[in-house]
């Protein structure tokens, strides 16, 4: 898809949290987004009134837009059932919620035009453990994971404001062969595939952490553990 070929995408909702306890020893989160209907500044670091509990592994310049699919709202139905969270968007902390846009659509790099501002694509989302006790459930930080259907983040290029009638507007496709998609694939399906492993590393679009996640696997023919990361320190 050449972005002269590309619809605008229509935001279903822009949205912004607070900080608050997510769990009962306290831990500060900001994942509890509001949608909002106000004209917002969007800085380098993300929305003003937006906040992060979290600033060493949440939010900061390569993360300071989240951006879920709306479309997945209705698998996630399906596999977890009835749940209040899902009836609305925000459920997985994101500030954006689309229609018709997901992680086979864009790529690392892909720029879009949001009102007055410029975003650039620049990673996947690596779910953690707070998706569980936002949805109450011990596996779905590991679920999305899984599935693939993680969203991603932007960096943003040019700051400006945005309110939620303004619509995604592709501009540029920096590095179209590795989609959302294609990039977890390689990081949590076909986790030793050299090839890719060596593409990753090279791919500047991408932050220097998920580039090291390639090159460490590359030397030492090991991956990761996820375990602390999806379900969190304290267990029980």
């Amino acid at each position: 898809m050449r972005p002269d070929q590309a619809k605008p995408t229509a935001l279903d909702a822009l949205l912004v949290g607070e900080i608050a306890a997510i769990d009962d020893r306290g831990t500060p989160s900001g994942i509890d987004k509001k949608r909002v209907a106000e004209v917002l500044h969007l800085s380098a670091t993300g929305f003003v009134g937006d906040h992060q509990g979290d600033l060493k592994r949440h939010g900061g310049i390569d993360k300071a837009v989240h951006h879920y699919p709306g479309d997945h709202y209705r698998l996630w139905r399906l596999e977890i059932g009835p749940a209040a969270i899902l009836d609305h968007p925000g459920a997985f902390g994101e500030n954006l919620s689309t229609s018709g846009l997901t992680e086979d659509d864009v790529a690392v790099g892909d720029r879009f035009r949001l009102g007055g501002a410029l975003l650039e694509v620049s990673q996947g989302r690596q779910p953690c453990w707070k998706l569980n006790r936002r949805f109450g459930l011990s596996d779905v930080a590991r679920r999305v994971q899984q599935s693939g259907r993680t969203g991603w983040y932007y960096r943003v290029i040019e700051e400006g404001r945005v309110c939620v009638d303004d619509a995604l507007v592709m501009v540029e496709r920096r590095c179209p062969t590795w989609s959302i998609r294609r990039l977890w694939h390689y990081l949590y399906v076909d986790t030793m595939n050299q090839v890719a492993l060596q593409e990753i590393a090279n791919l500047d679009l991408l932050p220097k952490s998920w580039r090291d996640y390639a090159t460490k696997r590359l030397v030492t023919r090991e991956v990761e553990d996820w375990t602390r990361r999806l379900e969190g320190q304290h267990q029980g």
